[in-house]
């Protein structure tokens, strides 16, 4: 099994989030979604994400457009990054994932917050996006205003974010493979792949 600790107000979880899929497939091995608070991570055990954004490194601000849009291309993926809303308030998005998990509808939802925010320039915490983004992923928008209200959501998701953090996570994409082999970011997939061939043994 794999889980999938993230955040949709990241790019490069995007990125993860698409290509885990096939990967999962074709070694037929279950994802299991986690949503969480990318916010509640930093502001807990990696508060130098707002350190660095003070203070770039001018070099790496640079590289990072270029970084990014090679591994977009790389993944079959058009990646903007947001000119008018960064960093966006995800918190309702990832409600929204957790309430839908349940019901399978965790996927489309996430890829359709994904695609608005990282392709569209759409701001995710508004309410009339969301609307539009259950629509299309075939969620009823009073159904999901009703359950992203309910305490015992706000609760999971801020439960799943909390263990993240006591599993030794610091970021969005975290991925975990049987339980305990934890993997950081897109650029290790490959590695998870590997851990996947030899049977998820370290």
């Amino acid at each position: 099994m794999i889980e999938f600790f993230f955040d949709c107000s990241s790019p490069w979880t995007y990125l993860g989030f698409h290509n885990i899929q096939p990967l999962a497939a074709e070694f037929g091995v279950t994802i299991r979604w986690r949503p969480i608070l990318l916010g509640g991570i930093f502001n807990t055990v990696n508060p130098s994400v707002y350190a660095s954004r003070e203070h770039p490194v001018p070099a790496k601000q640079a590289y990072h457009p270029k970084d990014l849009q090679d591994w977009a291309r790389h993944s079959g993926l058009t990646i903007r990054f947001p000119p008018t809303v960064f960093p966006v308030n995800s918190v309702k998005a990832m409600r929204g994932c957790v309430l839908l998990e349940p019901q399978a509808k965790l996927v489309p939802f996430a890829q359709a917050v994904f695609e608005a925010y990282w392709r569209d320039d759409r701001d995710v915490s508004n309410d009339a996006v969301l609307a539009e983004l259950c629509e299309r992923a075939g969620v009823s928008a009073a159904v999901f205003f009703a359950g992203i209200a309910r305490q015992e959501i706000k609760d999971q998701l801020k439960a799943n974010t909390d263990e993240l953090i006591r599993r030794g996570g610091f970021g969005s994409p975290t991925m975990f493979v049987n339980g305990d082999d934890m993997y950081f970011g897109n650029d290790r997939l490959p590695l998870v792949r590997a851990a996947l061939s030899r049977g998820g043994r370290k």
